[in-house]
């Protein structure tokens, strides 16, 4: 690795600035209420495409989102998302129902209001990203987003 390089460090520093400060900043703008990026997380986890960018799942390989999927994918215990999936539903935001393949576990979606709001989440996060790199080449740019995109996929696999 270069010297002076120091990504991982770099990384987290980012993570920590946007978590404490834009998630809130995200919700508020979209939902009105400061509280409600929890709602966000779990549609983001809900609607979370599993495949790398541009790969199209295998035929009969697509599962039903459930509690332990959105636990997984937001990092917390189960009663934790269990928690924040209530809350979601209660919200209006995603639906529950028995899952096709197991009928012990349920299955989510999001429902109208919820594809409303990951269409506002997304395009606030495409909007952030613009103005976090508007003074940068555009080749920069399109080279930083694949970067992240393929960081993204590589966790997400």
């Amino acid at each position: 690795m270069k010297e002076g390089y120091d990504g991982g460090p770099t990384l987290f520093r980012l993570v920590r600035f946007w978590s404490r400060r834009w998630a809130g900043q995200a919700s508020e703008e979209l939902t009105g209420e400061l509280r409600h990026v929890q709602h966000i997380m779990v549609i983001e986890a809900v609607a979370t495409d599993t495949h790398p960018a541009g790969a199209a799942p295998a035929a009969g390989a697509h599962e039903a989102v459930t509690v332990g999927t959105v636990a997984h994918r937001l990092g917390l215990d189960h009663s934790g998302a269990s928690r924040m999936v209530r809350d979601a539903v209660e919200a209006g935001y995603l639906v529950r129902a028995t899952s096709e393949r197991d009928r012990r576990r349920a299955s989510l979606r999001l429902t109208e209001s919820g594809q409303e709001l990951l269409a506002g989440a997304r395009q606030w996060q495409r909007q952030a990203f613009e103005e976090l790199t508007a003074s940068w080449a555009e080749h920069d740019r399109r080279q930083f987003a694949s970067y992240l995109q393929r960081l993204a996929d590589d966790v997400g696999a």
